[in-house]
């Protein structure tokens, strides 16, 4: 799967993030404003550019910018080791978006995060596994990531609802400290505002064979890069440190858009960090 946000898109958001102009970020990475704007729209590397200047204006890490410049992707995730977790990608004409879903393996009970623009692969593979869908957990209120929602409550009415919206009705707001039970799996969450208000990350833990956990983040970070500030770019980044990164190393990042990755390969190859 191609990343979110080629570093076109990393240079545009870290410009937004810190107030820069093109005319100033086109001067310090030694190429013109026309190709900056390519680069911004494309991801075309435009030739030599001075990477360390670029980097130092623009508050990136230059070595992993000019790695994500020259293809750098996460490592391949193996889901073998997490048996009961399913990635669903759906897809329109413009872009696609991701959600999952994760159950116990004795009990069958399920829970999912997100629904998707299409309900149709989740309603499959809960037939087919013949789960009993008990949780929806939606980590922030975009469209996208919630357009297959009055489908799956169709066809589940009794599953849960949660939500980090402070406006929500009250038996659908994550409360502070809660702990979901999944037969042997664990769902707590840890808020993630910056994106959206709502913001929130899920944490999966407690899997068999001592699978690490796995974070359902939403929009807040991206391989290789991370949601747009647009509640705040300075508490966007703040949470990404404090409530994501700050997660073992191990942790399974599952992104709202792109690839899987993990806190280590974020750690070690993220420009924003």
């Amino acid at each position: 799967m191609p990343l979110e946000d080629h570093w076109g898109d990393v240079l545009h958001k870290a410009r937004a993030m810190n107030g820069v102009s093109a005319a100033a970020a086109a001067a310090a990475g030694g190429i013109s404003e026309a190709e900056l704007s390519a680069l911004e729209t494309s991801g075309r590397r435009p030739g030599k550019i001075n990477f360390p200047a670029l980097g130092k204006l623009l508050g990136l890490d230059a070595a992993r910018l000019a790695a994500l410049a020259n293809g750098w992707l996460p490592a391949a995730v193996d889901l073998c080791r997490w048996r009961e977790l399913r990635e669903f990608t759906t897809r329109n004409d413009q872009f696609s978006v991701n959600c999952y879903l994760v159950w116990d393996g004795t009990t069958r009970e399920a829970a999912l995060f997100d629904t998707g623009l299409d309900a149709q692969p989740v309603l499959e593979c809960i037939r087919a596994e013949q789960l009993s869908l008990r949780h929806i957990f939606i980590t922030h209120s975009h469209w996208d990531h919630v357009q297959a929602l009055p489908q799956i409550r169709a066809a589940f009415p009794q599953a849960r609802l949660h939500v980090g919206a402070k406006t929500a009705p009250p038996d659908q707001r994550n409360l502070p400290d809660e702990t979901i039970p999944l037969g042997g799996l664990r769902v707590t969450h840890r808020a993630t505002p910056g994106h959206t208000e709502d913001g929130v990350t899920y944490l999966v833990g407690h899997w068999p064979a001592n699978a690490p956990a796995i974070a359902i983040v939403g929009d807040a970070l991206f391989a290789g890069s991370m949601g747009r500030g647009n509640q705040s770019w300075t508490l966007a980044r703040q949470s990404l440190r404090a409530q994501i990164l700050s997660l073992p190393p191990e942790t399974l990042i599952c992104p709202g858009h792109g690839p899987l990755t993990t806190v280590a390969e974020e750690t070690a190859h993220n420009p924003f960090f």
